[in-house]
């Protein structure tokens, strides 16, 4: 498959004092979060290859390090980027969550060297003493020794820290995502947030909210906007679920082996393989198989193929014309692996609140961007 590329969005804002490195980049989704709260993202880091090629074809700006976090000195990141201790204001990470996730079941050992990159983050916190830090995983990460290890590390550099379960649907993201968010503030008496939900939430958005609005935005040479190419079997499947359905309703004759198995055992599960999205609900998870029918409910709600990759980063909130590098499947697990960006954006909201930031206008980051939060 070609790779994809597309137009940038203009930041929102551009406050001097509101730098942010992103560790764990990916292809930039929180970045892009993060410009629109009023940011200016001075640095990342990304070790996979694709992802990095996404990154840098949204974010020119922003000096990338390509490599495996493990490489990268901290001080190299502060010297190459002319700060100062304590100068930044914001560190975000988002280490991979491979490890922590309830779909790895198992099949990723505990010590896995991918586990341990979570205690990265705290190299650059004592190198760089950012005025705030922000970790984005999944909830599993919360059950995990790392996240109390972490927290206590943050809390033994001078930092108030805590951590949060939140869900991106409360955010303005059109998905059911829940995800761990440890915050932590420079001086252990800074007060953070009670809550990182709005005290006055909207209603959660929908698929058909999404798709509408991707509607007017998209190109109709979007090549991320056409739908993969299936087998006759896997069309005969697709074919066969009914509006609202799954695999559950599909013919003896076109079920999956592995789901004969399952029923032979007397046992249930992928319940949303060949499942089929719903109009007027969120949406569930974006995975980084988040367009292939066996490995979730990402079936089109009426059509009879899968979700868009387009359609896939448009649940994820990005941008209509966010760029993305790669083959089929490198964009899919780029879009997958996302923090999405609406929840990005009000999380940071959220937090320059908690600290009274302001501008050299005097204008806050939050009225800068598209989605205020409280």
């Amino acid at each position: 498959m070609r790779d994809f590329e597309f137009q940038n969005v203009a930041p929102t804002a551009n406050l001097e004092e509101l730098t942010a490195i992103d560790l764990f980049s990916g292809a930039g989704g929180a970045t892009q979060g993060l410009i629109d709260a009023g940011f200016r993202v001075i640095g990342a880091i990304e070790f996979d290859e694709t992802a990095a090629a996404s990154y840098k074809a949204n974010h020119e700006g922003v000096h990338l390090w390509e490599r495996d976090i493990r490489t990268v000195p901290a001080t190299e990141v502060k010297r190459t980027l002319g700060l100062k201790e304590g100068q930044l204001a914001l560190l975000k990470a988002c280490p991979p969550c491979q490890g922590f996730s309830s779909l790895a079941e198992g099949r990723i050992a505990p010590d896995d060297p991918r586990n341990e990159l979570v205690r990265h983050s705290i190299r650059f916190v004592r190198a760089l003493r950012p005025r705030a830090v922000m970790v984005e995983n999944v909830l599993g990460l919360g059950r995990d020794r790392r996240s109390t290890e972490l927290i206590s590390a943050l809390k033994r550099l001078g930092y108030n820290a805590r951590a949060y379960s939140v869900n991106a649907l409360d955010f303005g993201v059109p998905q059911k995502r829940k995800r761990l968010i440890i915050l932590a503030l420079r001086g252990l008496r800074a007060k953070l947030p009670e809550t990182l939900v709005p005290t006055d939430p909207e209603r959660p958005r929908t698929v058909k909210e999404a798709f509408e609005e991707l509607a007017l935005e998209v190109s109709p040479e979007d090549l991320l906007n056409a739908p993969r190419e299936l087998s006759d079997k896997i069309r005969q499947r697709v074919e066969a679920i009914p509006v609202g359905g799954n695999r559950y309703d599909l013919p003896s004759t076109l079920q999956l082996d592995c789901h004969k198995r399952l029923a032979a055992d007397g046992k249930s599960g992928a319940a949303g393989s060949y499942a089929r999205l719903r109009w007027d609900e969120p949406a569930p998870t974006m995975t980084t198989r988040c367009t292939t029918p066996a490995c979730g409910p990402f079936l089109h709600p009426e059509l009879h193929r899968p979700i868009t990759l387009r359609e896939a980063a448009a649940i994820q909130t990005f941008p209509a014309h966010y760029k993305f590098i790669g083959t089929r499947g490198d964009v899919e697990r780029q879009i997958g692996n996302a923090v999405p960006v609406k929840m990005a954006t009000a999380i940071a909201c959220r937090l320059v609140e908690a600290i009274g930031w302001q501008g050299p206008t005097g204008v806050r980051p939050s009225e800068h961007a598209s989605d205020r939060i409280g």
